[in-house]
């Protein structure tokens, strides 16, 4: 079984998340991710970032993403995957978007 680790930007923070498919979206310029992976926590020790992550995306099947906020996508042993979080970009960070000019519809010259 295939597990990937997708980074992404999402309103001024990274995401980093886990799920057991990736693909081409049906969307134009959009990546489908489904069967998202949390991990369980055994222990009395709660990462706040993991699970404001698990509360954003429950009940979410699959997601879409715009290829231009996508940052990276590995593919990780099963035994290898941690726990999904989000990261605060501070000022110094050198993460930065990709452009995400998509070309429109063309006017026609008598217009």
């Amino acid at each position: 079984m295939r597990i990937f680790k997708i980074v992404f930007l999402n309103q001024g923070k990274v995401y980093e998340i886990f799920a057991r498919m990736v693909r081409q979206g049906e969307l134009y310029g959009f990546v489908e991710i489904e069967d998202l992976i949390f991990q369980e926590s055994g222990s009395l020790l709660v990462d706040p970032s993991a699970e404001k992550l698990k509360e954003e995306f429950s009940g979410v099947h699959r997601t879409r993403i715009p290829i231009h906020s996508v940052i990276r996508i590995d593919e990780v042993e099963k035994n290898e995957h941690g726990p999904g979080k989000i990261i605060e970009i501070d000022g110094d960070s050198n993460i930065t978007p990709f452009p995400h000019h998509f070309p429109g519809p063309r006017k026609s010259p008598d217009k």
